[in-house]
């Protein structure tokens, strides 16, 4: 026999050993179906269908051999249309290294295929089902919503302990509608919360509770080969498999149970349908084909592999038992699978009939975002049961806006009222007494906190003491925080001093319950090096290989493509750089936000799932902050910032040794801490110690508080880019003379010499020059900054003509304008930003130049923060408390001239040289020494402490510290003196 190929093509002879009359490779029928069943059509519960002979045609090979061309440019197909056919049973890569494509391309590639519907089964949760959700509503494809379960779990899917298949049975569960889509996110939910990071813990006793509870809700397809009934039937045969499927059946109800087929070109996949056929014809379960999706195209079968690979922390060759034969488990055609399951007369048309049936919106679970409960407990605080409008007139009275007939800001109250009934109309009273509530939770607990970002353009926000920017003096827009017309809630950021904001974090969850608060997440992605460092693990090579390769590439830059590589100064092989460059963007695993918690109308696990972070205490979400803003979720963001750390430790020292109480909000304006300002000493100060700032300074000349307002917007990226910054200085020094491009432009503008900084000064231009109201300048601003719509754009073009036309201003001035406002869009930086940053740059500037010796303990206490090391810090503060050295043999001596203050430091020896500058680390007998210093003497180390000494004077009795030299590095750690 010799070894050439016949002269009859494979697919001819395929077809004709598989008795299929018809062109090559078509798919059709195989002759008569048994009783009469149309194949096309879905068979009635109770029929039993008997298997036909195996060896079906596969469907037809693609002419290019490897890949679909993508879904832009790709043609639906036309060999067979009409096929009613949803995929239920789809994996993206938001089952963590378990799938190989993103839920765009899926939604993508099931519109090329013209798909009836589409599901996203993601393990254990609804990770992607936000992405998912918009993508194909844009594409016009109906979505189905569900997950693949895992009962019994032993081990996490991934990570440190993970095995080649780990164990656990699996059960996919689908959402008929928005009632089972809540009912299977609380399931995620208890199961995630019951278990660990990355290890549900579920039973199917749980399983067949919650499914009692959802009966008509849920539809439960049998899974993969570790389903509970294919798992069973490889494992221990018909008998186990029939006692699991009646299980499923007594919990679900049979109406509600498929059987599911799938056949990815396993040897065994033939048997195992026919099996799981006979199976559901006996218990009255309606079988249907799926085709158990991992990855959008053929094309995607080797990083699905690799990503399997890495999920087990092996390489592909360790892996290989493991994996898969072939390519199989993409996306098909209804063409496709009527061809390959066509031995199965009805399970294609079947799974199109059940995802019609459990196709829904997702904005149909969407929450409403504004009536959000202040409390589900029975405590009750000062102003929830009376509502905002009273909570604002206390807040007004109390923040000196006085009553309304003797008010101190000229129309205060009337912002207030305009404000309330935005407020109200919109539905948001919820919203902003949540936010009161835990400011006052800070004051009670003396923990400092601020809002920040566009809340301070708000008076009410000014009145319920959320911000220290009173809007109405300032003259700030309210409509750039809130309007009628502007899309989703209000954006309210608190800054929490840093070391203190776990226990605000812990309040929400006690106050709201952790069923109805939980932190948004951050999606971990591949970037370049993580996904060169993965590549390169799952192609086998070493981990040295592995890490030389990844820190060859810059920590943002994007890969090269393969062959490009050595240009590019990178030695790793193309093949290893070609798979990093397919990891790259995928989902690595979840983190926590690093402020963002939601708070929701009713249970947020109704909406998405929550799970436990590696944090202690913190549950978070499955989307992050995107995905909960296009769900409709409530965001609230609670930020740790260091500098009110540093400042309320400051505020404690000062108490502590002179009995002195400081407000930092009722600080008198000091023209001498202008003139230290002024000569760019800002070591220290928030906002304006770095060096472009320092540089700036001296050249702006800040006088008054609202020319720091300028100076914190000034020294930022847009601003820069924009060449604000250097027109701005001539003006303010007076070398170059300030012009308006119109005389309607001079009230936006003047405060900032003709030069636009914020954006609300884009705003207010479009209010004084064409007329808009305060919500059409907002949409505009919107509009300029996203350029999202061109429909928009065009239609706020015309209005601004016309407005610009009507106040009398030429064609080429309006031109000019617009195109200014335009370019200037991108760059603004907000003006209720600099407001806020402002009040903390005096605060932290009156007390560097009043007290430095407390202020300098303060920044200590707060490290790790700020631009400058703890040594430049101190020999800064040295500098400024007029301490010099004297060399007097044998040991150095400091001779401060410093105020009388005393406050005792606990210092690591590892930071003790840094301080001092000396170079030794000198322990006695194991253990540092005290070193004993008293203000106004001179001061040195213990006797037999040779590692130097800090160098302020005020530092006194300092009590021995345990210290290992391989234990963590010791944080600084200050109280006031007499308590050690």
């Amino acid at each position: 026999m010799g070894w050439r190929n016949p002269a009859k093509s494979w697919s001819e002879l395929e077809a004709q050993l598989s008795a299929v009359s018809g062109s090559p490779g078509r798919a059709t029928k195989r002759g008569p179906s048994p009783s009469g069943v149309d194949p096309d059509e879905p068979a009635t519960r109770g029929d039993v269908i008997e298997p036909r002979q195996r060896g079906g045609v596969r469907g037809r090979p693609r002419p290019d051999g490897a890949k679909r061309p993508g879904a832009a440019q790709r043609q639906p197909p036309s060999r067979r249309r009409g096929v009613a056919y949803a995929e239920l049973h789809t994996h993206s890569h938001f089952s963590f290294l378990d799938g190989a494509s993103s839920p765009e391309d899926l939604a993508n590639e099931a519109v090329a295929l013209e798909l009836d519907a589409l599901a996203l089964t993601d393990h254990n949760g609804f990770y992607g089902v936000v992405r998912f959700a918009e993508v194909a509503r844009e594409l016009g494809l109906p979505t189905v919503f569900g997950a693949e379960v895992s009962i019994g779990a032993a081990e996490p899917r991934a990570g440190e302990g993970t095995s080649h298949d780990p164990a656990a049975r699996h059960l996919v569960i689908l959402a008929r509608d928005p009632e089972g889509y809540a009912r299977l996110g609380t399931l995620l939910s208890t199961a995630q919360m019951a278990g660990q990071k990355g290890r549900p813990r579920l039973s199917f006793a749980e399983v067949a509770e919650a499914a009692g509870r959802a009966r008509g809700h849920w539809a439960a397809l049998t899974g993969c080969r570790k389903g509970t009934v294919p798992g069973a039937l490889m494992a221990d045969g018909p008998r186990a498999a029939a006692r699991e499927l009646r299980a499923l059946t007594a919990s679900f109800g049979a109406d509600s149970v498929f059987a599911e087929l799938w056949d990815h070109g396993d040897p065994l996949d033939s048997a195992r349908n026919d099996a799981l056929v006979r199976l559901a014809a006996a218990a009255g379960v309606q079988p249907l084909a799926t085709n158990n999706v991992h990855y959008a195209t053929p094309a995607a079968r080797r990083l699905a592999a690799a990503m399997a690979a890495v999920r087990s922390r092996s390489s592909l060759d360790a892996s290989d038992g493991h994996l898969p034969a072939n390519g199989g488990a993409h996306l098909r055609s209804g063409a496709e699978q009527l061809a390959r399951f066509a031995r199965y007369p009805g399970v294609v048309a079947a799974a199109g009939a059940l995802g019609a049936e459990c196709a829904f919106d997702l904005s149909l679970v969407a929450p409403i975002a504004a009536a959000v409960p202040l409390s589900r407990r029975p405590r009750r605080q000062p102003g929830e049961r009376d509502g905002l409008p009273a909570a604002s007139g206390r807040g007004g009275r109390h923040r000196a806006l006085r009553h309304r007939r003797a008010e101190t800001a000229p129309g205060a109250w009337t912002q207030i009222d305009h404000e309330l009934g935005v407020i109200e109309q919109l539905g948001f009273p919820g919203y902003f007494l949540v936010v009161w509530d835990i400011v006052e939770f800070c004051r009670r607990n003396d923990i400092y906190c601020q809002g920040r970002g566009s809340a301070a353009n708000s008076a009410v926000c000014f009145a319920l003491g959320v911000t220290k920017a009173d809007a109405v003096r300032l003259g700030l827009l309210f409509e750039r925080f809130l309007s009628p017309e502007r899309e989703g809630p209000p954006d309210i950021d608190l800054d929490i001093e840093s070391g203190r904001r776990e226990e605000v974090i812990q309040y929400v969850y006690e106050r709201h319950g952790r069923s109805h608060a939980a932190q948004v997440a951050n999606v971990i992605t591949y970037r370049g090096r993580s996904a060169m460092r993965d590549a390169a693990k799952a192609l086998g090579y070493s981990v040295g290989q592995q890490d030389a390769w990844s820190k060859e590439l810059g920590r943002w830059g994007p890969l090269p493509k393969p062959g490009e590589g050595t240009a590019e100064g990178l030695s790793a092989p193309d093949a290893v750089i070609e798979l990093a460059g397919q990891l790259q963007g995928a989902p690595r695993h979840l983190g926590i936000h690093s402020g963002g918690m939601v708070m929701c109308d009713r249970p947020v696990v109704e909406v998405c799932p929550t799970e436990w972070g590696r944090m202690e205490n913190r549950s978070v979400l499955q989307w992050d902050k995107d995905d909960c803003a296009a769900a409709g979720l409530v965001k609230f963001d609670l930020l740790g910032l260091g500098m009110l750390t540093a400042l309320h430790a400051t505020v404690d020292h000062i108490t502590a040794t002179r009995r002195e109480t400081i407000d930092l909000a009722a600080l008198p304006q000091d023209d001498d801490v202008y003139d230290m300002l002024c000569q760019g000493d800002s070591v220290g100060v928030f906002q304006v110690e770095s060096r472009a700032q320092m540089a700036t300074l001296p050249r702006l000349q800040p006088r008054c508080f609202s020319d720091l307002v300028v100076e914190v917007a000034l020294i930022r990226p847009g601003p820069i880019q924009g060449g604000s910054v250097h027109p701005y200085l001539r003006r303010r020094r007076g070398e170059e003379p300030v012009t308006y491009l119109h005389p309607l432009c001079e009230p936006a503008l003047r405060k900032t010499l003709g030069v636009p900084l914020f954006q609300e000064q884009l705003m207010q231009l479009a209010i004084d020059v064409a007329g808009f109201t305060p919500t059409e300048a907002d949409q505009l601003r919107q509009a300029m900054a996203a350029k999202r719509s061109a429909k928009a754009m065009a239609r706020l073009a015309r209005r601004f003509d016309e407005g610009t036309a009507a106040n009398g201003l030429d064609e080429a001035t309006r031109e000019e304008l617009w195109s200014k406002l335009a370019a200037f869009s991108n760059y603004g930086f907000p003006e209720s930003h600099s407001v806020s940053f402002a009040y903390l740059v005096y605060a932290s500037a009156w007390l560097k130049y009043h007290d430095p010796a407390a202020f300098l303990a303060g920044l200590l206490d707060a490290q790790p923060m700020g631009f400058w090391s703890p040594h430049s810090l101190v020999q800064d503060a040295r500098r400024h408390l007029g301490c010099r050295w004297t060399p007097r043999a044998p040991r150095r001596r400091l001779i401060p001239h410093v105020p009388d203050i005393d406050i005792d430091i606990d210092i690591g020896p590892d930071i003790g040289p840094d301080i001092d500058g000396a170079a030794g680390t000198g322990l006695v007998d194991g253990r540092r020494r005290p070193i004993v210093a008293t203000a106004g003497t001179a001061i040195g180390p213990s006797p037999g402490c040779g590692w130097g000494w800090p160098a302020c004077a005020t530092w006194v009795r300092m009590p021995p510290l345990k210290w290992s030299p391989n234990g963590p590095t010791p944080r600084w750690r200050t109280w006031p003196a007499g308590r050690g």
